[in-house]
């Protein structure tokens, strides 16, 4: 059975995963900032400065994990489903680097997200079949609400890069977040309404893993993932990692989260703890899996089916 190399272009970062799909072991992981939506909500395009970061990480995803040694699955989100450009953007990265990009819909995002969220779940003997999993990227936002063996979702344009770029200071996001996420909490009333209240709130993607890695006392080059998986974060730990971020010097932020990040990560606090409010949970459980993992063992299935 082949490896399998899974890539997910988001809007702020681009993943990827080599997996063994007969063991369905990691052999290589890879992370970097790209901010694909970098601009997207003033010009309505991928730039060719996000273009050209995309082009140098796919780069070093390939000295890494040898593209031409595996299958390559690579699907790309709410950033290209946006921008009028992005058939141009998608054959400037084939013609590059020989890789076809789908752009896939927040319904996809959901699934891969789910799978990706239960194996861990199983992996950390966690036995929970009602939650909620916010997904909460650069360019968008995920909602799923599982009950057993079905779910419900739906993605809201609501993201940490695009809404970085439309507010100009923390201050005036903080006072216009409730109006921004109205849909949200009308989703959330109808879902509530039909099939009851969940157990947990699960949360994935950048911002939850920093924060939490901030309260276990990790930086940007000691991350380890590992120790993410179930880590709980409260309320109270988003203001206190938040005043955290906010009373450091550039330097130390820069070592602890990663250059060019400050300014997303305390959007992403802000969008974050209103999905506290709305959910009415004061806890969430944080998983370090998303839309690569899922689309690894999507693909792996699929392999050992035929």
């Amino acid at each position: 059975m082949k490896n399998i190399i899974a890539i997910d272009l988001g809007s702020n970062a681009i993943r990827a995963l080599k997996v063994d799909c007969k063991t369905e072991d990691t052999i290589s992981s890879f992370h970097k900032t790209v901010r694909t939506a970098d601009n997207l909500a003033n010009t309505g395009e991928i730039s060719s400065g996000a273009l050209e970061r995309i082009l140098k990480a796919l780069d070093e995803i390939n000295r890494e994990m040898d593209f031409s040694s595996s299958t390559i699955k690579a699907v790309t989100t709410e950033a290209l489903r946006q921008a009028s450009n992005s058939q141009e953007i998608l054959d400037k990265i084939k013609s590059k680097t020989g890789i076809t990009f789908n752009i896939i819909n927040g319904d996809d995002e959901a699934k891969y997200a789910l799978i990706a969220t239960k194996n861990r779940l199983k992996k950390l003997n966690l036995n929970i079949d009602r939650f909620l999993l916010a997904d909460i990227g650069g360019a968008s936002t995920e909602l799923i609400f599982n009950y057993r063996d079905r779910f419900f979702s739906k993605s809201f344009p609501i993201g940490i890069v695009t809404i970085t770029e439309k507010y100009n200071n923390l201050k005036d996001l903080e006072a216009n977040i409730s109006n921004i996420m109205i849909d949200v909490k009308k989703f959330r009333d109808e879902i509530y309404r039909d099939y009851g209240e969940v157990d947990e709130f699960i949360a994935i993607a950048g911002t939850p893993t920093t924060l939490a890695s901030l309260k276990l006392g990790l930086t940007y080059s000691t991350y380890d993932a590992s120790k993410i998986h179930g880590t709980i974060l409260t309320k109270e730990d988003l203001d206190t990692q938040l005043n955290s971020l906010l009373n450091m010097s550039k330097k130390e932020r820069e070592e602890t989260i990663g250059v060019g990040r400050e300014d997303l990560i305390a959007s992403g606090i802000v969008i974050y703890r209103e999905l506290y409010n709305i959910s009415k949970f004061n806890k969430s459980i944080v998983v370090d899996d998303g839309i690569r993992e899922g689309l690894a063992f999507n693909e792996c299935a699929k392999l050992s089916s035929r």
